[in-house]
């Protein structure tokens, strides 16, 4: 659906304001929710994957692609508004989720972990440092939702292969336990799944 015609839709137009005002609304929560998890104590792990080597820094890595990968999924979704709307409702639902697993499962981060400096974000000079955002990742579900919302066939495999790398990278810098990273599809599949399911009963099709 064109975005001339998803505007014209009455109900389209307002599910996806509504959707946007959720998008605004969750952020806020999430940040604030991260204050309050970097002030509290944790469990620090044994992680046999992590012991096997000493961090190194991959920090630009890890970042190029992410922003890379976003740059691009915003360029395909915004071709298609109704595809726009799934994948961030998808994200909503990822976010809620993933505050209630780090909730629940209270880590510090792993030993000799190098931090993870956004390069957007220390430029402009704003932001905390958080090491404590664990369980589980959100950076590798990030783009394993850009995977399966993606229906261009090469960027799809590109977003798939993103996602390997940036958890591989991730594991490499201490930044997050082998768990973390390795939970992070299933979780992100299950949001997709189910707001899949839920856009399916309401016969949308994009």
């Amino acid at each position: 659906m064109k975005w001339n015609e998803f505007i014209g839709n009455k109900k389209h137009r307002i599910e996806f304001f509504v959707t946007i005002i959720l998008l605004a609304v969750t952020l806020f929560l999430l940040t604030h929710f991260l204050d309050y998890v970097e002030l509290r104590q944790g469990i620090v792990l044994p992680d046999p994957v992590l012991s096997l080597f000493n961090p190194i820094n991959l920090t630009w890595l890890i970042f190029g692609l992410i922003y890379c990968s976003l740059i691009i999924a915003i360029f395909l979704l915004a071709k298609n508004p109704d595809r726009l709307m799934f994948a961030i409702q998808v994200y909503i639902l990822f976010i809620y989720v993933r505050i209630a697993a780090m909730f629940l499962v209270p880590f510090n981060p792993p030993n000799y972990m190098i931090q993870l400096n956004d390069p957007f974000v220390q430029f402009f000079g704003t932001g905390k440092l958080l090491t404590k955002d664990l369980f589980f990742s959100g950076h590798t579900a990030t783009l394993f939702i850009l995977f399966l919302v993606t229906q261009n066939k090469f960027f799809k495999y590109f977003f798939l292969l993103a996602t390997i790398i940036v958890g591989s990278a991730l594991l490499l810098q201490h930044v997050h336990y082998s768990i973390d990273v390795f939970a992070a599809p299933f979780f992100t599949y299950v949001c997709y799944r189910l707001v899949y399911i839920y856009n399916l009963k309401r016969k949308r099709i994009f």
